[in-house]
């Protein structure tokens, strides 16, 4: 996916002295809150890169797939798979979803990392957000990546003017979605469904879906996500 940042959840705020270029405002406003700086942003970017490769070479070796089959399977080129596999690259939420449903995976699978039983309280701070390529779409997962889940729960954020194309998600995968702040356009299978703030809805993903913000400020969704079966 290169030319693509690739770098998830890096803040990329301008200074106030400087000239912001057309665009960039709104995809700030889909930035991390304050407390979450720049250098922890990195860090986050930096810790999911090797995480991601190793679970991807893990799955990809399993399921008995060079890269170049891969490659095929996902649209993604070998390239940028070597890359991921190798630590040097944090991909972005689009390479994600596609590497993930030619793995026939949960997206959070290539997330997971190894975790101890009994409470876990994830801290705002530590977060480790994905973003789509000119970052207007940012993804903070409410869940320990401590193993593999039929069930996901995330914080979505879309800045004004934002439009997230979603990839259809494995067969029988569902999502149920609420808008906490601002309004939504979400379109399903060629079919728009506008949300408003409180309102929610419950949609089968394994079909290509789109959230749009038309509005002017920033749109807050929670989306639970459903999988047919937990991987094996």
């Amino acid at each position: 996916m290169l030319p693509l940042d690739l770098e998830a959840g890096k803040d990329k705020r301008k200074p106030a002295s400087g000239k912001a270029k057309p665009g960039k405002a709104a995809a700030a406003k889909a930035a991390p809150p304050p407390s979450e700086t720049s250098n922890a942003a990195d860090s986050a970017a930096e810790d999911l890169a090797p995480v991601v490769g190793a679970n991807l070479r893990r799955f990809r070796t399993r399921r008995g797939l060079s890269l170049e089959r891969l490659a095929t399977a996902s649209g993604v080129s070998r390239a940028m798979l070597g890359q991921i596999e190798l630590g040097q690259s944090a991909p972005t939420i689009n390479l994600l979803h596609k590497i993930a449903k030619a793995l026939d995976v949960p997206y959070a699978a290539l997330l997971s990392t190894s975790g101890s039983s009994g409470p876990q309280t994830l801290r705002a701070t530590d977060a480790k957000i994905l973003t789509n390529q000119d970052r207007s779409f940012s993804s903070r997962a409410l869940f320990p990546f401590d193993k593999p889940r039929r069930v996901e729960f995330y914080e979505l954020r879309l800045a004004p003017g934002g439009i997230e194309n979603a990839e259809a998600h494995a067969p029988g995968t569902t999502e149920n979605l609420v808008v906490t702040g601002g309004a939504l356009e979400l379109e399903v299978a060629g079919d728009v469904h506008t949300l408003g703030t409180g309102d929610s809805i419950l949609f089968e993903a394994d079909v290509p879906h789109a959230y749009r913000n038309a509005g002017k400020v920033e749109t807050v969704m929670y989306l639970v996500m459903t999988y047919a079966q937990e991987v094996g």
